[in-house]
């Protein structure tokens, strides 16, 4: 059975830290792009970033480049989002995702339509003071 398996959001004032964890179980997580993406209610799903696992190559929305940081684990087939000076805008449910083709632009475009292969359940962050 594959599985994303988010953890880690939280409520944080503006300027905080937070870091998410996905753990991945069910496929090759070594062949496949990992990311994230956020949903606030009433707005799209807009592409935070993402990891090609087999190269380490990262790609980010300019909305969170220089802030935030994915990274991968791959003896754990977990991919991290650590968030630093968190923004009230970065509010919403983060979510992980997971592709075997996708990747850069295209891998953003598939997601906000919902077109990756496989997702988590989401996890809420909230930021507010």
């Amino acid at each position: 059975e594959v599985q994303l398996v988010e953890s880690g959001g939280g409520s944080v004032q503006p300027g905080g830290s937070l870091r998410l964890s996905c753990v991945a179980s069910g496929f090759s997580f070594e062949d496949y792009s990992i990311g994230w993406f956020r949903q606030d209610p009433g707005k799209e799903r807009e592409g935070i970033s993402h990891i090609i696992i087999n190269s380490g190559r990262t790609f980010y929305s300019d909305a969170v480049k220089g802030r935030f940081t994915t990274s991968s684990d791959n003896t754990k087939k977990t991919v991290y989002l650590q968030m630093n000076n968190l923004k009230d805008q970065d509010t919403g449910v983060y979510y992980c995702a997971a592709d075997r083709a996708a990747y850069g632009t295209f891998y953003f475009e598939s997601g906000a339509q919902g077109g990756l292969e496989h997702w988590g359940q989401g996890t809420l962050v909230t930021v507010s003071s």
